[in-house]
């Protein structure tokens, strides 16, 4: 797999975890590794399994799209797909400082480490971050 990298006239968050480029859904990785490693946002909407996901997909998409209101943004592809049916492109995406959004939002408590074996309970125990309490 390539990495390259891509350009985007549109770019929006459409949920914690994924973004649209000029309508193409894109899945961040958060410097993981494709299959391997991501990172996971709760889902949003009819997806979510409780109220408290909701609230927490609704925080954490609102976080993203402030990240993606910034100047100097690199987006990279994988050169890799997701495993869904819509084969939504495996990106990471780079602030001008040189952080990875993905791990941004790790670090501010939004978002957890992915693994093919592994299911996040946004439902349980969790808290809500602090800065978002």
């Amino acid at each position: 797999m390539i990495a390259e990298l891509i350009i985007c006239a549109s770019l929006t968050a459409v949920d914690g975890d994924t973004i649209k480029c000029d309508g193409q859904n894109m899945r961040l990785l958060g410097d993981g590794v494709p299959f391997v490693s991501g990172i996971d946002t709760p889902e949003i909407g009819s997806h979510a399994k409780c109220i408290k996901e909701r609230k927490l997909a609704l925080i954490a998409k609102g976080r993203l799209k402030e990240l993606l209101a910034e100047k100097g943004l690199r987006i990279v592809s994988s050169g890799a797909v997701d495993r869904t049916p819509s084969h939504r492109p495996l990106v990471n995406i780079y602030r001008a400082n040189g952080e990875e959004i993905g791990t941004k939002l790790l670090k501010e408590g939004l978002a957890r480490r992915w693994s093919p074996r592994q299911r996040n309970d946004w439902c349980g125990s969790v808290q809500m971050p602090p800065m978002y309490d």
